[in-house]
């Protein structure tokens, strides 16, 4: 069986260039091998090779193809699992991941995302009060602060402040083990004294397990007061086709997932957008007018924020330019046939997220920022996939979204920034993310 041609470097010297500069390196690969390509990823245990594609044609084959075929949970459990659990959405397959999955979705509905905006609001402005005037600083940094709050407030459902900051701050202690590039390499994950990589992560992991058990435990045993409206409460309440409500493990796996998915992501779309904005005048002068034309100068709400048909073009244009995750993919279970190739089983086949949001065809001037593109336009979701497409779309692209609009416009509204000088944001990898590599510094001027 042939796969589709790649480089022909060794499978160590690929996968150093992924792990150090993946956009360089899959632009390359697009360049000189076309619509799809086959890379070699280093493995001690096993051969591994990912054909990537990155035309629509191929990635709508990608994500129709029966699960039973393209299995995407076995995919990422070599890269999350540890942090994410056995039980998560992102790593079951098959029926189990189908009963998660349906068990999950009335938390996301939109009627249920409506009453969490003013809590996204609230914090917004808490956070922007407290920035420094005049002197430069990361935004990145503040959008990961406000998406925490956020999801522990809205998902973990906690208003306690001590227990938040003791829950999160042993969250972000275990993703900012993560966040190196190399964590991505198996060697990181051997043990290798109290202060490697790996016991750093297990210590962390079982200090914030320990206190997410504890807070199941506490709200199990309150089950019986007044209703609450929080993602957890609602996913304890949830019941199977056979009546079963999720255990504690699964609760906690999930629980983890939707912070994984949403706190980190959602805080460097953040990031992304104010920098594409700040560095393009012309698009923060249009943004800006369109939000004092629907509110009036009046807090942005769940009701007006429909009508923010610009702000919703900025958003979907920074996730286009800048998409978080690069690709997602799938491990074939069986041969499959995929542009005259016949791939043989246990390829992995992963869209470019990345590429397909650059191909020429589809994306005249690709590297420009247009939210103008946008306008009266439905995206294709198989050209525009910054959430992943078929049944393993994100589950919480609607809140995502939701939450970038209500944060971005209350910046914008509450904020008056620009670049800080010597700012560059160029593209830099922080485990499986693309962030900016400064951070998007910013300076901040009273209005």
């Amino acid at each position: 069986m042939a796969l589709p041609p790649g480089p022909t470097s060794s499978a160590l010297t690929q996968t150093v260039h992924l792990v150090r500069g993946p956009a360089e390196f899959l632009t390359r690969c697009a360049r000189d091998y076309g619509d799809v390509f086959t890379v070699k990823v280093w493995n001690p245990n096993r051969r591994v090779r990912i054909v990537f594609a990155w035309d629509p044609a191929t990635i709508k084959q990608v994500f129709t193809t029966a699960g039973d075929t393209l299995r995407a949970g076995e995919a990422a459990r070599g890269v999350i699992g540890p942090f994410v659990g056995d039980y998560s959405l992102l790593t079951l397959d098959g029926p189990e991941h189908r009963r998660q999955r349906k068990l999950l979705m009335p938390p996301f509905h939109g009627e249920r995302m409506r009453a969490y905006g003013e809590t996204m609001r609230a914090i917004t402005e808490a956070k922007i009060a407290s920035w420094p005037r005049g002197e430069p600083f990361a935004v990145h940094g503040w959008m990961q602060q406000i998406t925490l709050e956020v999801i522990l407030r809205t998902v973990f459902g906690m208003e306690d402040g001590a227990s938040m900051d003791r829950l999160g701050g042993e969250l972000t202690a275990v993703m900012n083990v993560g966040r190196n590039p190399l964590s991505m390499l198996p060697l990181s994950r051997v043990w290798m004294g109290p202060r490697s990589p790996r016991a750093q992560f297990e210590r962390h992991k079982a200090a914030a397990d320990e206190l997410i058990f504890a807070e199941i435990e506490r709200r199990r045993a309150s089950a019986n007061g007044a209703p609450r409206e929080d993602v957890l409460s609602l996913m304890m309440s949830a019941v199977d086709e056979d009546g079963a409500q999720m255990t504690n493990q699964e609760l906690r796996d999930e629980l983890v997932t939707m912070l994984a998915a949403g706190h980190e992501t959602t805080a460097t779309a953040l990031a992304w957008a104010i920098a594409e904005l700040l560095g393009h005048r012309h698009t923060l002068e249009r943004a800006v007018a369109e939000l004092d034309t629907v509110t009036g100068g009046a807090p942005v709400t769940a009701e007006n924020l429909a009508r923010l048909e610009y702000l919703d073009a900025v958003c979907k244009e920074t996730l286009r330019l800048r998409p978080i995750v690069p690709n997602v993919a799938r491990v074939l279970q069986v041969p499959l046939v995929v542009r005259g190739f016949e791939l043989p089983a246990r390829t992995v086949l992963a869209p470019s997220i990345y590429l397909t949001h650059r191909h020429p065809d589809i994306y005249p001037e690709p590297e420009s920022f247009r939210p103008e593109r946008w306008l009266g336009v439905k995206p294709d979701p198989y050209a525009w996939l910054p959430f992943g497409g078929g049944v393993r779309r994100c589950l919480g692209m609607a809140f995502a979204m939701f939450e970038m609009k209500i944060v971005l416009a209350t910046v914008l509204q509450r904020a008056a920034l620009s670049l800080a000088p010597g700012t560059s944001s160029r593209l830099a990898r922080r485990a499986i993310t693309f962030a900016p590599s400064d951070g998007a510094r910013v300076v901040a001027h009273a209005r």
